[in-house]
């Protein structure tokens, strides 16, 4: 059986995975394996014949593929960011992201981090921010989790803290999020 791995940017949660999954099987394709950045598919000559429709839905819900290796670098990094982020939250332990990244390629964090900036035009600190605060919002819509215990799970130094950036970056507060979960109750609840 061959098979083509295909690396693409863009992905950066489940639900990503899930999308892409659902529209390469609707375009024919044999998925075997799918990750953040990654899709292995069954079929190198279906990818060839299927390459302007690929792209094509690829850029319609965001994504694109990686063709140089600055790009995959940069994806793995991405990759990195996330898995850091959520072993952060499973184990209540915080990520140093320098460490973890630097000792995954061998390199100097600081050649990766311009490297991430010049190809994402984000420096990658921002980038590890904005994730964070992606994550905690996804806490207080879809968890019980209080913001004391997120900023605990997520390496905070505190409460205060996480909620000035939780402002900075989103414009909103915590009270935000948690009404809007309580507006989304309802319409899970339906749903069970």
């Amino acid at each position: 059986m061959r098979t083509t791995t295909l690396l693409i940017k863009g992905m950066v949660c489940d639900r990503c995975t899930y999308v892409l999954e659902g529209e390469m099987v609707a375009m024919g394709f044999e998925v075997l394996e799918i990750r953040l950045g990654q899709v292995v598919i069954n079929d190198i000559e279906n990818v060839q014949k299927k390459m302007d429709k690929l792209k094509n839905m690829l850029q319609s819900n965001g994504f694109g593929l990686i063709y140089d290796k600055r790009q995959r670098m940069v994806n793995r990094i991405k990759e990195l960011v996330e898995e850091g982020i959520n072993l952060q939250v499973e184990s209540g332990t915080p990520t140093k992201f320098t460490k973890l990244i630097s000792d995954t390629f061998h390199k100097n964090y600081d050649s990766l981090s311009a490297l991430f900036s010049s190809v994402e035009k984000i420096t990658l600190e921002k980038y590890i921010i904005h994730r964070k605060i992606e994550k905690v919002k996804e806490l207080l819509i879809y968890t019980d989790m209080s913001l004391t215990q997120i900023a605990y799970a997520m390496g905070y130094s505190s409460q205060a803290y996480l909620s000035n950036q939780l402002k900075k970056y989103t414009g909103l507060t915590s009270s935000h999020f948690k009404l809007l979960k309580q507006q989304l109750l309802p319409s899970v609840r339906a749903v069970i």
